[in-house]
């Protein structure tokens, strides 16, 4: 065990060194309730963190029927037995007093309790009124990055066969959509090339817009164990912040927001410059390299400079990084994916590897990460605007796959265009021809760009709600129907992390009052609605979370994402997690992809025929077939150009959002917790020290960071951004602020200021990159609001 440390002010604990090649060493993290000792436990209960994405597997401890504590879970890859502060103190939200314990349902303009028949009885009036009159594409659904598998399976068989609606996403569209996309253009599905064990072997990891100490503790706990063993790797770091992670770097190179894609062809153009390309491995395992080659020769370091306003000298560091690199590690997160030009500048990190030829080997790997705990399963089961199995919804064998798994006509499964994205659901909303909207798990009145628009969509008299949530979220209070959820530990079932380790989390204690899982909800509302397969049968044959799960198993057979390996009592047995492919050909699971080239880009394979990266436009199954025959790698160029709103006279500066380690999405869960909460109580701004100076702004002080859309209040914390750039945390709502709750007339929410823009590709909101102006409101007292994470600068 760990010696006790304050977890709070040392987030990522005690160091393990370890040299290159080596093995991680075990570190078991525990923390039980004040008086709760381990000898008192009942019993230990497998699962793994829910809020973040790294997958740490953990056990609960029981007690007296209730969650006393955690403790990491030693044997297993991906922690072991690391926890981060979210995954020691989290699990206190589970008990909180304001859990919604019974139906709510809206009567003369209030909510009011309820029971599930009269709950479930106006859900299921409503979806058959609207089926017999405007039909399917009236009603969509919004879930989370937080259900479990066997869940979003369901959902997708549902509202796929059974509604026939298009109109299905999850709020995965806000994080990592860019992930599958950049993943998609590059190797023809999605699935994460790389391994976290990739990091024991790399001697360059480059983080772009990845403040991994953060966002995934445990993953910079493993780095810095290397960092303080023998032949510790280099960092490379692309953010506009001087994050704990940049201060490490031997390069760190901070570009103006909405410029990465320059940036990136300028490294590309020094890789080919200097002769780093594996020509061998090009030949042999991609197409498109001449396209690349003459797509980035213009695109030299002193031309990034001009855009990036970075030194072209840096930029020249950075490629020597990345040239002189034997084994290469590289990593994305949401400095890339919620800014301009996102799956342009993510496809162009694959392309580093691809030229490089590291992928498929011990510590040459890509991670294109996930931002929430189960993101991965919401794109592999097909509940965030693909289909599942990643399969191609323009493939008509595809279609006629899912047909039969589900013994449906194809004609049954929606594929006449694009699954819906977020945007568009709410854009369709907003117009009034999605007239019911089902939203699971997620807290879009505060999650989504400009939320004074997203107000409006929601309190549409024409729109037919519900929500399906813990608590009475923000989104909720909007509600025509609030129904109360089971969340881990009160429920069994599989998640997904980054690198495609597969955990089974089980049942630990009971949900509070009337509460009922996701799973049962779902399997409720299609038995109520009598959603029928093509022989008369029940279109949904299961009814618990084993039999959901073989039935993915089906589904996923023979596909990239293969779980026929796995099972309920493998994982329960096994001391680690374990990564898919899992099948007959890889009985133990597949540790890297991609050693022997790609293998799911074939046109008849392919999860998409590809799009440009400049407009988004779909290429066709005839173009894809003409550039990519035999099913390689592609290499996809792609031209810069600037972001569509600018700073200028009025507003003149550049706004980001992100995390704090301490909280997780909009703190509906984190923000019921004592130790997190304390740490981060309240939003601020960030803004450096010379600009701080200019507009007269000290530390402590209370300040109006405000965009064409809306204003945020934050206090100043001076920082070392870089100058011309102010910073907001996107966790802060209104639950927990005093008037009605849902953000009227407050202004704590970063996502009052920020832009209805999104990237043409993956559709992903642009969060990253807005014009914002900043002035004075109330002088402070020199202090700071809650704690600073390790001497974070």
């Amino acid at each position: 065990m760990e010696p006790t440390t304050d977890r709070i002010a040392e987030p990522w604990g005690a160091r393990t060194p370890y040299p290159a090649g080596g093995d991680w060493p075990e570190r078991v993290d525990m923390y039980l309730r004040d008086g709760v000792t381990p000898e008192q436990v009942d019993t230990w209960v497998r699962t793994a963190s829910l809020l973040h994405s790294n997958g740490d597997a953990m056990d609960i401890a029981v007690a007296g029927g209730r969650m006393v504590g955690v403790r990491g879970r030693a044997g297993d890859r991906v922690n072991r037995g690391r926890l981060g502060p979210k995954d020691l103190f989290g699990w206190q939200a589970n008990g909180a007093p304001d859990r919604l314990t019974r139906p709510l349902v809206r009567e003369g303009g209030r909510l009011v309790e309820s029971d599930w028949d009269t709950a479930m009885g106006r859900i299921v009036t409503r979806s058959k009124e609207l089926l017999d009159g405007p039909g399917p594409g009236s009603i969509g659904f919004y879930t989370s990055g937080q259900l479990f598998l066997e869940e979003y399976y369901t959902l997708a068989v549902l509202a796929r066969a059974g509604i026939g609606t298009n109109h299905l996403d999850g709020n995965t569209r806000l994080c990592t959509a860019t992930a599958g996309e950049a993943m998609k253009e590059s190797f023809g599905c999605d699935g994460q090339p790389g391994s976290y064990t990739d990091i024991d072997h790399a001697d360059v990891i480059a983080l772009y817009g990845h403040n991994v100490a953060e966002t995934q503790p445990v993953l910079w706990m493993r780095m810095l164990d290397r960092l303080e063993g023998a032949d510790p790797p280099r960092l490379l770091v692309v953010d506009p912040r001087r994050t704990l992670v940049a201060a490490r770097a031997a390069v760190h190179l901070a570009p103006r927001p909405g410029t990465n894609l320059a940036l990136m062809n300028a490294l590309l153009h020094e890789v080919v410059r200097r002769g780093a390309v594996d020509g061998e491995y090009v030949a042999a395992h991609t197409v498109g390299y001449d396209e690349l080659a003459a797509a980035v020769a213009d695109s030299t370091p002193a031309r990034a400079a001009e855009v990036c306003d970075v030194p072209a000298a840096r930029i020249e560091e950075g490629a020597e990084l990345l040239c002189g690199a034997r084994r290469l590690l590289s990593t994305v997160l949401q400095g890339f994916y919620q800014s301009h030009q996102a799956t342009a500048s993510a496809v162009q990190v694959n392309n580093v590897h691809l030229l490089r030829g590291m992928l498929g080997r011990p510590g040459c790997g890509v991670l294109q990460m996930n931002g929430q705990p189960t993101a991965q399963n919401t794109r592999e089961c097909g509940a965030n605007g693909d289909l599942p199995g990643f399969r191609n919804w323009e493939n008509t064998t595809h279609i006629e796959e899912l047909a039969r798994i589900w013994n449906v006509d194809p004609s049954a499964v929606p594929h006449y265009a694009p699954p819906t994205h977020a945007m568009q659901m709410f854009r369709y909303a907003e117009q009034g021809s999605l007239k019911m909207l089902w939203i699971s798990g997620t807290n879009p009145a505060v999650s989504l760009p400009e939320l004074g628009r997203v107000r409006t969509v929601l309190e549409r008299d024409g729109l037919f709600t519900v929500v399906q949530d813990l608590f009475l979220t923000e989104t909720a209070r909007y509600a025509d129907v609030v129904l109360p959820a089971a969340t881990w530990g009160e429920k069994t079932g599989c998640f997904t992390n980054a690198d495609r380790t597969v955990h089974l989390s089980d049942k630990a204690v009971e949900p509070p009052g009337q509460a009922r899982t996701d799973l049962d909800i779902f399997l409720d509302y299609a038995r109520r609605m009598d959603f029928r397969d093509k022989d008369g049968a029940p279109l949904i044959g299961w009814s618990d979370p084993a039999s959901a799960f073989a039935a993915w198993q089906r589904c996923s057979a023979g596909r990239p994402c293969d779980y026929t390996g796995l099972s309920y009592e493998r994982l329960r047995a096994a001391p680690s997690g374990i990564q898919w492919p899992c099948d007959d050909e890889h009985p133990d699971g597949t540790e890297r992809l991609y050693a022997d080239g790609v293998q799911w880009a074939h046109p008849d394979a392919c999860e998409t025929y590809g799009k440009d990266l400049l407009t988004g436009a779909a290429q066709s199954e005839v173009e894809y077939r003409s550039l990519n025959p035999d099913g390689k790698a592609v290499l996809r160029a792609a031209a810069y150009s600037p972001p569509h709103e600018q700073p200028g006279e009025e507003y003149p500066f550049w706004l980001t959002t992100g995390r704090t380690i301490y909280h997780f999405h909009t703190r509906t869960k984190t923000g019921r917790v004592p130790q997190l909460n304390a740490a981060a109580p309240d939003v601020w701004v960030e803004i450096g020290k010379d600009d701080a100076v200019a507009y007269g702004l000290a530390e402590g002080d209370l300040a109006e960071v405000g965009s064409p859309r809306g204003t945020v209040h934050a206090r100043v914390r001076i920082s070392d951004v870089r100058p011309g750039v102010l910073f907001l945390p996107f966790h802060y709502g209104y639950w927990d602020t005093p008037g009605d709750g849902n953000g009227t007339g407050n202004h704590r929410a970063a996502n009052e200021a920020t832009i209805t823009d999104w990237d043409p590709v993956s559709k992903q909101p642009i969060f990253k990159a807005c014009a914002a102006r900043i002035r004075l409101l109330r002088r402070g007292d020199g202090h700071r609001t809650g704690r600073t994470a390790g001497g974070r600068p």
